[in-house]
C-alpha cells in the first residue's frame, strides 16, 4: 500500500488528543490518524489485518501452558516464549513477523534461545536440520525449486511463510500460524527427550510430523 504526504487542517485540541492516544498506543501521530480514518470508512489496512491475525493467534494460544505471548510494540511482530526442559531452564523465543506487502511470502518465523551453552546450541541446530529435511521431503515440492525458504545459524532458525493456495481469511491464517508454531515447539521437545538416541529422535519426530500434515488444512 503506497503512502503519500497530504496537507490537512486540524484543530489543535484534536491533534493534542491524537498525540496522547498515539503515545499510549506506542505509535506515531500519522499512523494513528491513518488507522482512525481507515476505520471510519471501513477500510482494512495491512496494519489492521496484522493486528487481527495476531489477536486471533493470541486467543488460540490462550490456555496453552507451553506458551507465553508477549505484548509487542510493533503491529508486524508477535513475540512468544516457551520453556525448554534442559540444563539451566532456557527459554525458546518465537518471533512471528507479517509483511505489509505479502507477495509472495506473507511473513516469517524466527526461533532462538538466549544461551551460551554450546551443547544446547548444537542440539538446537541438529533439530533445525532435521526439521528442514522433513519439510523438504514432505512439502518441498510446494516451494520454488523444491527448497524450503529457511535459514539456520548457530542456535537460530528462520522460516518464511507462503500460502499454499489463494487468499485465505485472517482466522484460517492465524490458525495455520498457531498450529505450525505449536507443532514445531512440540517436536523440538520430543527431539530433546531423545537426545541420547538420534535414531529414536528422528523416528519419533517424523511420525508426529506426518500426523500433523495429515490433519492440517493449511500448511504454510
Amino acid at each position: 500500500m503506497n503512502r503519500s504526504v497530504y496537507s490537512l487542517v486540524l484543530s489543535d485540541d484534536v491533534v493534542e488528543a491524537v498525540d496522547r492516544l498515539a503515545y499510549q498506543q506506542n505509535t506515531s501521530r500519522s499512523a494513528l490518524i491513518n488507522q482512525i480514518l481507515a476505520e471510519a470508512v471501513s477500510f482494512v489496512t495491512p496494519e489492521m489485518r496484522m493486528r487481527e491475525i495476531f489477536s486471533q493467534v493470541e486467543a488460540l494460544m490462550d490456555g496453552m501452558d507451553a506458551f507465553q505471548v508477549n505484548t509487542q510494540p510493533s503491529d508486524a511482530i508477535l513475540s512468544i516464549k516457551s520453556p525448554l526442559r534442559y540444563k539451566y531452564k532456557p527459554t525458546l523465543r518465537y518471533a512471528v513477523e507479517l509483511y505489509r506487502a505479502p507477495r509472495p511470502a506473507i511473513g516469517e518465523l524466527r526461533v532462538s534461545a538466549r544461551t551460551q551453552s554450546q551443547g544446547l546450541l548444537e542440539s538446537l541446530t541438529g533439530f533445525y536440520q532435521l526439521w528442514i529435511q522433513l519439510e523438504t521431503h514432505y512439502i518441498g515440492s510446494r516451494f520454488p525449486g523444491g527448497r524450503i525458504p529457511c535459514q539456520v545459524q548457530e542456535g537460530r532458525y528462520c522460516r518464511q511463510f507462503f500460502l499454499p493456495r489463494g487468499e485465505i481469511g485472517s482466522e484460517e491464517l492465524a490458525r495455520a500460524i498457531t498450529d505450525y508454531i505449536r507443532m514445531f515447539d512440540h517436536l523440538l521437545k520430543v527431539y530433546f527427550n531423545h537426545l541420547d538416541d538420534c535414531q529414536a529422535a528422528r523416528a519419533a519426530v517424523e511420525q508426529e510430523y506426518r500426523s500433523y500434515l495429515s490433519r492440517e488444512r493449511t500448511v504454510l
